[in-house]
C-alpha cells in the first residue's frame, strides 16, 4: 500500500505539473498584454517596458515558469527597487486588476465554494442513492419507472433553470426562504444552511439525477452476483444482503464520479455561485476570466486540478475499504 501510495503522489505531482505548464503556456502565447492594460492609454514605452519588468514579462518562458514553480513552494520577490513585492509561500503571484496576493484571494472564497459543495454532495448522494437503490430493488414495477423518468427530467434541466424556478417559487411568491447571502457556519450554524439551502437544492436536482440513474445500474449489476444468491441462501436477513453485500459492492462506479464532481465542485461552481451572488471561487474565476486576470486565472486552475486529483487518489483507496475484492 505504500509503494502504491508513493507511486499515485508521485503521477498526481506529474499531472499538477503538466496541467501548470500547459496553462502557463496558453497565457504567455495570447495577444493581451497585462503590462499595457496595467499602464493604460497614455503609457510611454519606458513606462510600459519598466512595468512589465516588475510584473517579470520581459523574462524567457521558461525562466517565467520556473519562478512561478519556485514561488509556490518557496515564495519569491516580485520586481525591484522601491515597487518591490514579497509574496511568502504558497505564492502564486499578485492580482493584475487589485494587485492582491492570489492565494489570499482563493484563502477567502474557498470556504464559500466548500460550503456549497460539501451541502449539495450531502443531499445528492441522500436523493440519488436512495431513488436508485428503490429503483433497482422494484426493477420493472411502476415505481422503478416513475423514478428513473423523474430522474432523467431532473437530469434534463439545466442548473441555471433550476436556480432560476427555485429563486421564484421559493423567494419571489412565497418568502419561504431568505435570497442567499453567505454567513460563515462558525458564526450562525442556523443561517449558514438556511442561506445555502437554495443552493443546495439547485446542484442537488441535477446531480441526484444522475446518482439515481447510475445507482440503479449498479445496484441491479451487482444483486444479480452468486454471492448474492450465497448470502440469500445462508438465511441472512434482506437489509443485510442489500446494504452490506449488494450496495457496498456497486458503490464502486457511484465512487468514481462522485470523486470528480466533489473535487471540481470545491474549485467553485461558477453558474450557480453567479446566479446566487455568493462570493465563492467559482465567482472570482468568472471575474478574472472577463477581465483577463491571468494569474489568478492560473491560481484557481491549479486549485480545481489539485482537488480533482486529491479527489481520486481518496476514491482509489476508498476502493478496498467499500468493496474488498479490490484488496486482492
Amino acid at each position: 500500500m505504500i509503494l502504491y501510495l508513493g507511486r499515485r503522489l508521485l503521477g498526481v505531482a506529474g499531472v499538477l505539473l503538466a496541467i501548470a505548464a500547459v496553462t502557463f503556456t496558453i497565457f504567455y502565447v495570447l495577444p493581451s498584454d497585462p503590462a499595457a492594460a496595467a499602464c493604460g492609454k497614455a503609457c510611454s514605452d519606458e513606462r510600459l517596458d519598466a512595468i512589465r519588468a516588475h510584473m517579470g514579462l520581459d523574462a524567457p518562458l521558461w525562466r517565467q515558469f520556473a519562478d512561478f514553480l519556485t514561488g509556490i513552494f518557496t515564495g519569491r520577490t516580485m520586481g525591484t527597487g522601491q515597487y518591490a513585492l514579497r509574496c511568502d509561500f504558497p505564492c502564486l503571484g499578485y492580482s493584475y486588476e487589485n494587485s492582491e496576493n492570489v492565494w489570499d484571494l482563493l484563502v477567502d472564497r474557498l470556504p464559500v465554494s466548500a460550503s456549497l459543495a460539501v451541502g449539495a454532495a450531502v443531499l445528492w448522494l441522500l436523493l440519488g442513492l436512495s431513488a436508485g437503490v428503490t429503483a433497482a430493488l422494484r426493477k420493472d414495477t411502476l415505481t422503478d419507472r416513475v423514478l428513473m423518468v423523474g430522474a432523467v427530467a431532473a437530469a434534463s434541466l439545466p442548473v441555471y433553470f433550476t436556480s432560476v424556478l427555485l429563486i421564484y417559487g421559493l423567494i419571489r411568491l412565497t418568502g419561504l426562504l431568505p435570497y442567499p447571502q453567505y454567513v460563515p457556519f462558525t458564526s450562525d450554524p442556523l443561517s449558514w444552511a438556511s442561506n445555502l439551502l437554495l443552493p443546495w437544492l439547485a446542484l442537488a436536482v441535477l446531480y441526484a439525477a444522475m446518482y439515481a440513474r447510475q445507482s440503479r445500474g449498479a445496484m441491479i449489476e451487482s444483486m444479480a452476483e452468486p454471492y448474492i444468491r450465497t448470502a440469500r441462501a445462508k438465511g441472512l436477513p434482506r437489509r443485510t444482503v442489500v446494504v452490506k453485500h449488494g450496495l457496498r459492492a456497486g458503490m464502486t462506479p457511484v465512487l468514481t464520479i462522485f470523486g470528480m464532481d466533489l473535487g471540481g465542485l470545491l474549485a467553485g461552481a461558477v453558474i450557480t455561485e453567479s446566479l446566487f451572488g455568493l462570493p465563492g471561487v467559482g465567482r472570482l474565476f468568472y471575474g478574472a476570466l472577463t477581465t483577463g486576470d491571468q494569474p489568478v486565472i492560473l491560481g484557481v486552475t491549479l486549485l480545481a486540478a489539485t482537488f480533482i486529483v486529491v479527489a481520486n487518489l481518496a476514491v482509489d483507496l476508498l476502493y478496498a475499504v467499500v468493496d474488498p475484492r479490490v484488496r486482492y
